[in-house]
């Protein structure tokens, strides 16, 4: 999976199409992103010795990985993602559009 924590990127597909926001969590062995203010699930809970206060909890729930897409920084177009390596032998990730590395 080449979407990581903190990348900028925009949904492509579902209920939320073209809202851009940023990653919070990726989950490779699922498969799965946790994206900040897409995809909210409203979460009842009861006051507990932890959380003192009860009430209705916004929860970020996972999207599948498929249907985002990441945007480049230089051109600010969604893209996808390719690997290059670099001077010292490691992989890079580059935008496919534009060729700078992300």
């Amino acid at each position: 999976m080449r979407i990581h924590k903190g990348d900028r990127v925009v949904v492509r597909s579902g209920k939320y199409k073209g809202h851009r926001a940023d990653v919070v969590r990726a989950m490779p062995a699922e498969g799965l992103v946790v994206l900040e203010g897409v995809n909210v699930a409203k979460r009842h809970t009861k006051p507990t010795r932890n959380t003192m206060q009860g009430g209705i909890i916004d929860k970020f729930m996972p999207m599948p990985v498929s249907s985002v897409s990441l945007l480049c920084r230089s051109c600010g177009q969604p893209t996808r993602i390719g690997m290059k390596p670099d001077g010292e032998g490691r992989k890079v990730r580059i935008c496919r559009k534009c060729e700078a590395e992300l």
